[in-house]
């Protein structure tokens, strides 16, 4: 766990909203976001280092064990986008990243969370995972100066 006050660099992933995004109300259909907050964790920590496919190559898993998200104002097909996320918490073997969806006019459109664990398989790919502990280098790698 974090000392209060506890910084963490932000990364920033853009997307775009497109027209099988969001109904005629706005309303970004809940997936999209899923998906969107799912390829910004994987690009921050490719921008920290652990780029997706040296995670893959080396057994490295980082698997969803709970998400959440929250809208906040609605969108339009076109509408140009940025997922910024930090790292909320970190556990011994597990992390919360906070996401923020933000229109490029500066408007919130969304915000969530997603707990994930630090794992590895065991024998290679496809093989069981098992959780193991987040070493201080990596939780460095996230923090301000």
């Amino acid at each position: 766990m974090d000392a209060p006050g506890f910084n963490s660099i932000v990364g920033v992933f853009r997307c775009e909203v497109h027209w099988s995004d969001c109904d005629p109300a706005g309303i970004i259909f809940y997936p999209t976001y899923f998906r969107w907050f799912d390829s910004a964790t994987w690009a921050f920590f490719g921008a920290v280092g652990f780029p997706i496919k040296v995670m893959i190559e080396s057994g490295r898993v980082m698997p969803l064990v709970s998400a959440g998200c929250e809208f906040v104002a609605p969108a339009e097909p076109g509408d140009r986008c940025e997922v910024r996320s930090r790292i909320l918490r970190w556990g011994s073997k597990s992390f919360v990243i906070a996401h923020e969806v933000i229109r490029e006019d500066g408007t919130q459109l969304a915000r969530g969370t997603e707990t994930r664990v630090w794992g590895k398989h065991l024998a290679g790919p496809g093989s069981p995972m098992k959780g193991q502990v987040i070493a201080e280098e990596l939780k460095a790698r996230f923090r301000d100066g």
